[in-house]
């Protein structure tokens, strides 16, 4: 019987490049709470972003934000990694230098950003709706960091993963996360580190569990749980890491309430 389902926000439950999630999704929420089954949030998101995207459910929920750096349940932490400080400043300092590439810096409550244009402080305060706190240097920085990422306006190509990979793949986790981010993580956070958590935290194992997932920051998270579902317009090694794929995730979240949260009813 199914347990906990897991799942990503950007390419997965958000499609199109969606800011807000389709209204559908959260009375199914709901009863699969009611069925006793938990419902993570996985995401590369902030969690002041994640919990406003929720918002109807939200203290219903458990997230794992930032790829797996944060975990969070009815406002409680239960674990926050940290980003190597001196790391952190030499992929910042990169990310300054770089043509056209911006930069996000993920503290707990907000990111720090120095946008070089209107247009990425636009869409990150104002589309995506992140909290934000813009600085002017690297010395405001003062909170712990989680994660960086960055984003190249020109949208993401081999090229560009290769260059950052070639960088700092060495020091720090490296993976694309939706079609324009590269997210340095430090070694050993991801999504999954978030799964384990909440197995251990409710004596739920990987048997009891669905994760759903579209990017390369999902894979561990797939490998996590038995029914890992990849969405069918996922990349090749991203499917390959994946028991199943799905075109959407309502679909699947209605067969397990229909099957009571039995698997053999749904696949």
């Amino acid at each position: 019987m199914i347990k906990l389902i897991a799942s990503d926000l950007d390419g997965t439950l958000l499609l199109n490049k969606a800011q807000t999630l389709p209204e559908d999704l959260f009375p199914l929420i709901r009863a699969l709470n009611e069925l006793g089954i938990r419902f993570v949030a996985a995401s590369g998101r902030q969690y002041p972003n994640m919990k406003r995207l929720f918002a109807p459910v939200a203290s219903d929920i458990s997230f794992i934000c930032e790829n797996g750096a944060l975990a969070v349940e009815k406002g409680q932490v239960l674990y926050q990694d940290r980003f190597d400080k001196e790391l952190a400043n030499e992929i910042l300092t990169a990310i300054i230098e770089k043509k056209d590439a911006e930069f996000t810096c993920s503290a707990k409550d907000y990111h720090y950003l120095m946008p070089k244009t209107e247009s990425f402080r636009h869409y990150m305060v104002d589309l995506v709706k992140n909290e934000c706190r813009i600085i002017n240097s690297l010395d405001e920085i003062t909170e712990p960091i989680m994660k960086l990422a960055v984003y190249e306006s020109a949208g993401l190509t081999d090229e560009y993963v290769r260059y950052w990979t070639g960088q700092f793949g060495q020091r720090c986790t490296v993976v694309t996360s939706g079609n324009d981010w590269v997210d340095f993580i430090p070694f050993g956070t991801n999504k999954a580190k978030g799964i384990r958590e909440f197995q251990e935290k409710y004596g739920i194992s990987p048997e009891e569990c669905i994760a759903f997932g579209d990017e390369y920051n999902d894979i561990e998270m797939l490998k996590a749980v038995k029914y890992g579902f990849a969405m069918a317009h996922s990349k090749e090694k991203v499917r390959e890491s994946a028991a199943f794929t799905a075109d959407r995730v309502q679909d699947i979240l209605k067969k397990v309430i229909r099957a009571k949260g039995n698997m053999e009813g749904v696949i």
